[in-house]
């Protein structure tokens, strides 16, 4: 076995092209579960009104 090792110029822009690739796909991937983890969170509140809550009349 020959220890044959690229090293042109081509062979390391294809490694940083890779690596470049690999970390975008990785930010997506964690900005897509925190937009869907918003999403999630917003919808258990009740929807916004712009009244106070309604209290019904005492009645004595």
């Amino acid at each position: 076995m020959s220890n044959d090792s690229d090293n042109s110029l081509a062979g390391r822009a294809a490694i940083a092209a890779g690596a470049a690739i690999g970390s975008a796909a990785i930010a997506a991937a964690l900005l897509f579960v925190k937009r869907r983890k918003d999403k999630k969170a917003q919808d258990a509140q009740p929807p916004k009104t712009d009244t106070a809550p309604h209290y019904p009349a005492e009645t004595d």
